[in-house]
């Protein structure tokens, strides 16, 4: 039998042997599909080499794609990958949130259509749960879903869709039963974005960028078969996906990503622009440093007391609130570093690191609402965490 020992080993000399330079340190990870280039070769042909091997979903049974690691194996795998600094081989929101709930859910025809195409980067996912008037309260969505034979026509509308101009395929919350209360007429369904009846249409921040989107459905068609459980149960399904978005065992485990934190994310900053020392900024810088590795340490624990590397229960609204906080946090110190320096958008007034902290900084401000608001976080701890009254 093979040893925890003589599997490090081997994994060590596949990563040697099978890592690209190019695939080492910060640069692209890609989320699957071929609507986004992938940008350069060894990102390619990294992704391509992991998923032969099953290491672009490790834990997976081998028969979708995956490799079939224990937690223990995946755990070390995770270590040799963060010691030669290499890049997550693939991301998005497949691999860490429809994907692990298909193989929670999912039927076995389920599992075998849509989980090896995951496995391999061939299709990107995109979430369709929020919508103009159902936000935090997701359980008044009104989206339509009516029977027709072996399919489900589908009529409504989604905001804040991330990517959903990139994706190939959606999970999307529905109202399947009007006359039922709010929590229990609602089904989740998988759609292909590739059909009449589906328009996207992307919505600019203040930041420049179009992370989000706007998806509008006029008689579009989901297979009667591509309903995950059972119809009208949709609702625990739904929130067992957002305990994989906000901390999934991959996330929990600290996987690789696009860059290793630094030991402290300021370092660089505070020489370049503060050379005579500002006290306070670096003590924020210090606090920062402290709060972010106590983080990452209790993520790791929380990953080691797991069982069979399921991703744990509603204290995952523990990290999502602590994350979107740290992340605040990182942007704005780091705009007080490089203070009216950190006010540029664009000319050659402003290096490219500038001009990025700054629409970062304006960017990052969506954290508090994303993925559900830090008040909604908060409730779930106090509730069913820490057992509080209403």
């Amino acid at each position: 039998m093979q040893t925890l020992n003589d599997f490090r080993r081997e994994i060590r000399d596949w990563l040697q042997d099978n890592c690209p330079a190019g695939a080492r340190g910060p640069g692209q990870v890609p989320n699957g599909g071929h609507k986004v280039p992938i940008r350069d070769d060894d990102t390619r042909d990294w992704l391509h080499r992991c998923a032969r091997k099953g290491y672009t979903v490790p834990m997976w049974p081998t028969s979708y794609g995956g490799a079939g690691l224990s937690m223990d194996q995946y755990l070390i795998l995770l270590e040799e990958m963060r010691a030669i600094n290499a890049r997550s081989p693939l991301g998005g929101m497949g691999v860490g949130l429809i994907g692990p709930t298909l193989l929670e859910y999912g039927t076995d025809g389920q599992k075998a259509r849509h989980l090896p195409r995951i496995a391999s980067g061939e299709v990107r996912w995109c979430q369709g749960y929020s919508e103009p008037n159902a936000g935090s309260d997701l359980a008044s969505l009104q989206t339509r879903a009516v029977a027709d034979g072996d399919r489900y026509v589908i009529n409504g509308q989604k905001i804040w869709t991330s990517g959903a101009d990139h994706a190939d395929w959606m999970f999307c919350l529905v109202r399947t039963d009007p006359n039922a209360p709010k929590h229990e007429g609602i089904s989740l369904l998988l759609l292909d974005m590739d059909q009449p009846g589906v328009t996207v249409r992307p919505i600019q921040l203040i930041s420049g960028a179009s992370f989000f989107c706007e998806t509008f459905f006029d008689d579009a068609v989901a297979r009667r078969d591509d309903l995950v459980g059972e119809q009208g149960r949709g609702w625990t399904i739904g929130k067992r996906l957002l305990q994989h978005e906000r901390s999934g065992i991959t996330i929990l485990a600290g996987g690789a990503a696009a860059r290793e934190p630094e030991a402290n994310p300021f370092q660089r900053l505070l020489a370049e622009y503060c050379p005579r020392g500002d006290m306070d900024l670096r003590r924020r810088a210090i606090d920062y440093d402290m709060r972010h590795r106590a983080y990452r340490l209790t993520q790791r624990r929380t990953v080691a007391e797991s069982e069979d590397g399921q991703t744990p229960g509603p204290q995952t609204s523990i990290f999502e609130l602590c994350a979107a906080n740290l992340e605040k946090e990182e942007a704005d110190v780091k705009s007080r570093i490089i203070g009216m320096s950190g006010l540029g958008w664009e000319g050659e007034g402003f290096s490219a690191m500038e001009i990025h902290i700054m629409r970062e900084w304006l960017s990052v401000k969506r954290r508090s609402i994303a993925r559900g608001s830090n008040e909604i976080q908060m409730n779930i701890i106090a509730k069913r965490v820490l057992g509080l009254p209403d």
